[in-house]
């Protein structure tokens, strides 16, 4: 909007102001000006009126153009809404017709069902009357009241259930003893399968081997001083013969046998051989296998994975490294017997610990037989209490050899795995002259029965095949004389494991094609 501007009346020229027609001239000139402003001002408001105009009419088209835009808005939602309300309108409407057919269906199946159990009633009571004329007609024809046979009828089905039970019970005994007997195979030899030990020959004698043949004359020293001092201070008999470059060291303790053979080779090494000697190299012999035996028994322990053990009995145990049993290592036999044990305690989900400790003590007492009086396994369940072990260990060591009948499952564990240990093939060795006579005397006592042909020992006597005479031993005898061998031979005769017999009847029939 333009300004009004305001144009001041230029002065007249100098004159009198009290002259009429300058004054006239200057009224006529401010007139003029505010006419010129009334009309400017004028054009100047119908310029903002229009303006003004415009745009209230712009504001009332937006408005309206607005107001057009909500009002469609609005109808389209109402009719949605209308036609989301017929829809629903429609479904319940749908729903009360299938209501009311679903309560006519029911109404009519009530009707029925009615029907029904009149009618069931009815073939009930036929039903019962039959049963009462069929009752009296069988009492009739049979003798006997309901009761009666009702009674002869149960006994005679529990005698069956019985009959029944009894057949089930042997089969599923013979079933668990057949499982039983697989099983303990299976966990006998995978015992055995999983341990390996070196094995050492018996022997009561060790051979010392010397630089040369003089050295024999300076062991035996003048006039014998020499070896008469060695056998008192060892207490092992010193055999020289005519064995080149060689002596012999005889005791029937091995500990004692091994001192004095390093006492032996000490002094045939050092060359001074005389009493105090002896003594001053004996002494020390004797405290060096003292420690090879602890060393040996923690060794042992290391192996068998036992923590704790009395010092005591660690070092008895090691004196077993130099005993043997059968030609067996008694000291490894242990750790063999103990690791057997254990495998068997898993398998069975027993105490591994526990059975693996009564395991590898159960012959401890070997180390001591020699000095105390009595049997090994009493001995060592004596030594055992002693130093503190379990009463279960300590029952598992008396028990192993039936000197106390064994009482718990570790005992009977230690038994069979003393058993498997020493039993299985190439633990231990028995003399040729003892071995041939078991073999010869087994093939004896199968021959000396009636029906016998021929007799053959066979896998080193741990089995026996018997052929007879089919003409005159049939089946039921070959079974006799199977049982009548073993007996025999579990009489008369000590072996390691057990011998099984095998009686083969065989026939023969012979045809000749011409």
């Amino acid at each position: 909007m333009s300004g009004v501007h305001v144009v001041a009346p230029r002065q007249a020229p100098d004159a009198d102001e009290n002259d009429p027609q300058a004054l006239t001239a200057v009224r006529g000139q401010v007139r003029r000006v505010v006419e010129a402003a009334q009309a400017e001002a004028a054009e100047i408001l119908d310029r903002a009126r229009r303006r003004a105009e415009r745009e209230v009419e712009e504001l009332l088209a937006d408005a309206r153009r607005s107001a057009e835009r909500e009002a469609a808005g609005l109808r389209a939602d109402a009719d949605a809404r209308r036609d989301e309300a017929q829809r629903r309108e429609t479904r319940v409407a749908d729903r009360e017709e299938r209501a009311g057919q679903s309560e006519t269906r029911l109404a009519e199946r009530e009707v029925e069902l009615a029907t029904l159990a009149e009618d069931l009633a009815a073939q009930k009571a036929a039903l019962a009357a039959a049963a009462d004329e069929r009752r009296a007609e069988l009492e009739r024809i049979a003798g006997l009241s309901a009761d009666a046979a009702k009674a002869e009828l149960v006994k005679e089905v529990e005698t069956q259930a019985k009959r029944e039970a009894a057949i089930l019970v042997r089969d599923i005994e013979a079933e668990a003893r057949a499982k039983g007997e697989e099983r303990a195979r299976r966990i006998v030899v995978d015992s055995i399968q999983r341990v390996a030990s070196e094995q050492t020959a018996e022997s009561v004698v060790s051979v010392l081997h010397l630089p040369g043949d003089e050295m024999k004359g300076r062991i035996i020293g003048r006039e014998g001083r020499n070896i008469r001092t060695f056998e008192s201070v060892t207490g092992v008999n010193l055999i020289i013969d005519d064995t080149p470059e060689a002596v012999l060291l005889s005791c029937f303790d091995p500990v004692r046998r091994e001192v004095g053979r390093l006492t032996l080779e000490k002094l045939v090494l050092d060359g001074r051989i005389h009493p105090q000697r002896i003594e001053e190299v004996y002494e020390r012999s004797r405290d060096q296998v003292e420690q090879l035996c602890v060393r040996a028994g923690e060794d042992a322990l290391v192996q068998v994975g036992i923590a704790d053990m009395h010092p005591e009995l660690i070092a008895t145990l090691g004196r077993l490294r130099y005993r043997t049993s059968y030609g067996q290592n008694v000291l490894k036999h242990l750790i063999e017997t103990a690791h057997i044990a254990s495998h068997m305690a898993a398998e069975l989900r027993l105490d591994v610990e526990l059975v693996k400790r009564s395991a590898f003590l159960h012959d401890i007492g070997k180390a001591l037989t020699h000095e105390v009086e009595g049997s090994h396994a009493l001995i060592g369940a004596d030594l055992a209490r002693r130093y503190g072990e379990r009463e279960e260990v300590v029952h598992a060591i008396e028990a192993h050899h039936d000197e106390v009948p064994p009482r718990t499952l570790e005992a009977v564990l230690t038994q069979a795995s003393d058993a498997c240990s020493g039993g299985r093939p190439g633990a231990r060795r028995e003399s040729l002259e003892t071995y041939v006579k078991r073999l010869e005397r087994i093939e004896q006592i199968a021959s000396g029965m009636p029906g016998v042909e021929k007799v053959f020992a066979m896998q080193a006597g741990r089995e026996v095949r018997v052929m007879v005479a089919p003409d005159q031993v049939d089946d039921l005898a070959a079974q006799v004389l199977a049982r009548d061998v073993a007996k025999q031979i579990e009489d008369e005769l000590t072996y390691p494991g057990q011998i099984r017999i095998t009686v083969v009847r065989e026939s023969r029939a012979t045809g000749v094609a011409r």
